[in-house]
C-alpha cells in the first residue's frame, strides 16, 4: 500500500533553514505529481509546494516563494522541500502527498507529518 514518511522537521529559529524529506514506497513514484501541504496550529490543511512527475515543473503558495524550494529524487524515490528564511507564521505540521501538483487537489493521501516549529 501507499506509504510516505517525512522527516526533517524541528525546532529553528526565525531565519533559520530546514530540509524535509518524504520517502515514498508502495507506488510508481515517478508516475505521480506530488505535494507538501501543511497544517498550522488550530487550522485546516494548506498547500504549500507541488511538483510534477518529472521534477521539471513546480508550483508554491504566495507565501513560498523565494524561500521554499520542492524537488524530488525519482531514482531514490525521495520527495524535498528546502525551507529557507523561515518565519513564526511557517510553523504546522508538514506532510508530503501523493497525486497533486496543485491547491485544491485530494490531500487524503499524505504521511503521518513532521513537526517543524520556528521560534526564538
Amino acid at each position: 500500500q501507499v506509504q510516505l514518511v517525512e522527516s526533517g522537521g524541528g525546532l529553528v529559529q526565525p531565519g533559520g533553514s530546514l530540509r524535509l524529506s518524504c520517502a515514498a514506497s508502495g507506488f510508481t513514484f515517478s508516475y505521480y505529481a506530488m505535494s507538501w501541504v501543511r497544517r498550522a496550529p488550530g487550522k485546516g490543511l494548506e498547500w504549500v509546494a507541488g511538483v510534477n512527475f518529472a521534477g521539471s515543473r513546480t508550483n508554491y503558495v504566495e507565501s513560498a516563494k523565494g524561500r521554499f524550494t520542492i524537488s524530488r529524487g525519482n531514482t531514490k524515490n525521495t520527495l524535498y522541500l528546502q525551507m529557507n528564511s523561515l518565519k513564526p507564521e511557517d510553523t504546522a505540521v508538514y506532510y508530503c502527498a501523493k497525486g497533486t501538483m496543485n491547491p485544491g487537489g485530494d490531500y487524503s493521501q499524505r504521511g503521518q507529518g513532521t513537526q517543524v516549529t520556528v521560534s526564538a
